[in-house]
């Protein structure tokens, strides 16, 4: 949560979504990166995004190797797209997993400082 990350985490603790946009390319990046993906510029900017996305894909999580959500199973983990341009990653909260659905419209909502997804 410092140098490169530092912006993005602050904006998480004050509920606000942000993403980079490389000022070379005009590509939106995510997760924050010291140089843009797509055309290697360093000129990366965090810009706030609406918070609205649609789920681009997903998976239910049923057996967590992640110590920190062991007994939080079942949980689903998405991709989802925003229309600033950029594909964002988090849990969908606030349904059953078996609920969620490619395609689902989402908002983001913060829990322990981190952006999940919730259905619209």
């Amino acid at each position: 949560m410092t140098g490169d990350t530092s912006a993005y985490w602050a904006a998480c603790r004050r509920g606000e979504l942000v993403v980079q946009r490389c000022t070379d390319c005009g590509r939106r990046v995510h997760l924050p990166e010291a140089a843009c993906p797509w055309c290697g510029g360093g000129g990366l900017v965090f810009e706030p995004v609406s918070g609205d996305g649609v789920v681009h894909t997903c998976t239910v999580v049923h057996r967590s190797f992640a110590p920190g959500y062991r007994g939080r199973e079942p949980y689903v983990l998405a991709w989802v797209d925003l229309p600033e341009g950029a594909r964002v990653f988090g849990q969908v909260v606030g349904c059953a997993p078996d609920e969620v659905r490619i395609g689902m419209p989402v908002r983001v909502t913060f829990v322990d400082d981190l952006p999940h997804w919730r259905p619209l």
